[in-house]
Protein backbone atom coordinates (compact mmCIF):
# COMPACT_ATOMS: atom_id res chain seq x y z
CA UNK A 1 0.00 0.00 0.00
CA UNK A 2 1.46 3.38 -0.98
CA UNK A 3 2.29 5.85 1.72
CA UNK A 4 0.43 9.13 2.12
CA UNK A 5 3.29 10.97 0.44
CA UNK A 6 3.27 8.60 -2.51
CA UNK A 7 -0.51 8.95 -2.83
CA UNK A 8 -0.22 12.73 -2.85
CA UNK A 9 2.52 12.56 -5.47
CA UNK A 10 0.45 10.26 -7.68
CA UNK A 11 -2.55 12.59 -7.29
CA UNK A 12 -0.45 15.64 -8.20
CA UNK A 13 1.01 13.89 -11.24
CA UNK A 14 -2.47 12.91 -12.36
CA UNK A 15 -3.73 16.47 -11.97
CA UNK A 16 -0.74 17.82 -13.86
CA UNK A 17 -1.39 15.42 -16.72
CA UNK A 18 -5.02 16.53 -16.94
CA UNK A 19 -4.04 20.20 -16.79
CA UNK A 20 -1.49 19.75 -19.56
CA UNK A 21 -4.13 18.09 -21.74
CA UNK A 22 -6.56 20.91 -20.99
CA UNK A 23 -3.97 23.55 -21.87
CA UNK A 24 -3.32 21.79 -25.18
CA UNK A 25 -7.05 21.64 -25.92
CA UNK A 26 -7.51 25.31 -25.06
CA UNK A 27 -4.55 26.22 -27.23
CA UNK A 28 -6.18 24.43 -30.16
CA UNK A 29 -9.45 26.28 -29.54
CA UNK A 30 -7.67 29.63 -29.41
CA UNK A 31 -5.82 28.89 -32.64
CA UNK A 32 -9.10 27.97 -34.36
CA UNK A 33 -10.75 31.14 -33.07
CA UNK A 34 -7.81 33.20 -34.32
CA UNK A 35 -8.24 31.74 -37.80
CA UNK A 36 -11.98 32.42 -37.69
CA UNK A 37 -11.47 36.01 -36.55
CA UNK A 38 -8.91 36.62 -39.31
CA UNK A 39 -11.35 35.26 -41.91
CA UNK A 40 -14.19 37.40 -40.54
CA UNK A 41 -12.03 40.53 -40.59
CA UNK A 42 -11.31 39.95 -44.27
CA UNK A 43 -15.02 39.46 -44.96
CA UNK A 44 -15.95 42.63 -43.07
CA UNK A 45 -13.38 44.65 -45.00
CA UNK A 46 -14.73 43.27 -48.25
CA UNK A 47 -18.32 44.04 -47.27
CA UNK A 48 -17.39 47.54 -46.08
CA UNK A 49 -15.72 48.21 -49.43
CA UNK A 50 -18.72 46.88 -51.33
CA UNK A 51 -21.07 49.03 -49.24
CA UNK A 52 -18.90 52.07 -49.83
CA UNK A 53 -19.00 51.41 -53.59
CA UNK A 54 -22.78 51.10 -53.50
CA UNK A 55 -23.15 54.29 -51.48
CA UNK A 56 -20.85 56.23 -53.79
CA UNK A 57 -22.57 54.82 -56.86
CA UNK A 58 -26.02 55.80 -55.64
CA UNK A 59 -25.07 59.40 -54.89
CA UNK A 60 -25.47 61.47 -58.01
CA UNK A 61 -26.14 65.06 -58.84
CA UNK A 62 -29.73 66.33 -58.74
CA UNK A 63 -29.56 66.81 -62.52
CA UNK A 64 -29.14 63.07 -62.88
CA UNK A 65 -32.43 62.48 -61.07
CA UNK A 66 -35.18 62.13 -63.61
CA UNK A 67 -38.82 61.97 -62.70
CA UNK A 68 -40.45 58.57 -62.79
CA UNK A 69 -42.05 57.65 -66.13
CA UNK A 70 -45.61 58.18 -64.89
CA UNK A 71 -45.14 61.98 -64.54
Amino acid sequence: MPSALESRLIDLESRLTHQEAMVDDLSDVIAAQDRTIARLVVQIRHLAGALRDVELGSIGSPADDKPPPHY
